[in-house]
């Protein structure tokens, strides 16, 4: 039985390289300079696409592979997918979403705490030592506001 052909569009964790090539042959694609002639000779083994926000699956790549099933993008987004490709063509399409959003949330806060109380501004008066000369201007309160 011929292993599984999965297509790594761009470098990502070590720990999931590590994993898909355990379990299958890993194509890291960005150690292949030329592309196209790589593609024609293992496009029937290729069966999986894994790629991410800043690299997933045109039209372009789908086309030159005719076994593709599944494009599978590790993270939130589909920006870099065609969408309407991979429907015509009855491949699964994958991503994680809502991995990430109380982290964004996290940070929201702490941006809006950041930027009402000033604690870049403060942080730069303090360590420029213009604190010896003088207070530094109150900031506004946040407990005013409700989230």
């Amino acid at each position: 039985m011929e292993p599984i052909g999965v297509l790594m569009v761009c470098p990502m964790t070590s720990y999931l390289e590590q994993e898909l090539d355990r379990r299958f042959k890993l194509f890291r694609f960005w150690n292949f300079p030329r592309k196209t002639e790589f593609l024609k000779e293992n496009s029937s083994s290729i069966r999986a696409i894994v790629g991410d926000a800043a690299a997933g699956a045109g039209a372009e790549l789908i086309e030159l592979l005719p076994r593709l099933q599944i494009v599978a993008n590790h993270g939130v987004g589909l920006d870099k997918v065609d969408l309407g490709k991979c429907k015509e063509k009855g491949i699964r399409v994958t991503n994680t979403p809502g991995v990430l959003t109380e982290e964004v949330a996290d940070l929201a806060i702490g941006l809006i705490l950041a930027t009402l109380r000033r604690i870049c501004a403060c942080d730069r008066y303090v360590r420029s030592g213009l604190w010896t000369t003088g207070n530094f201007k109150l900031t506004t309160k946040v407990r005013i506001f409700s989230v």
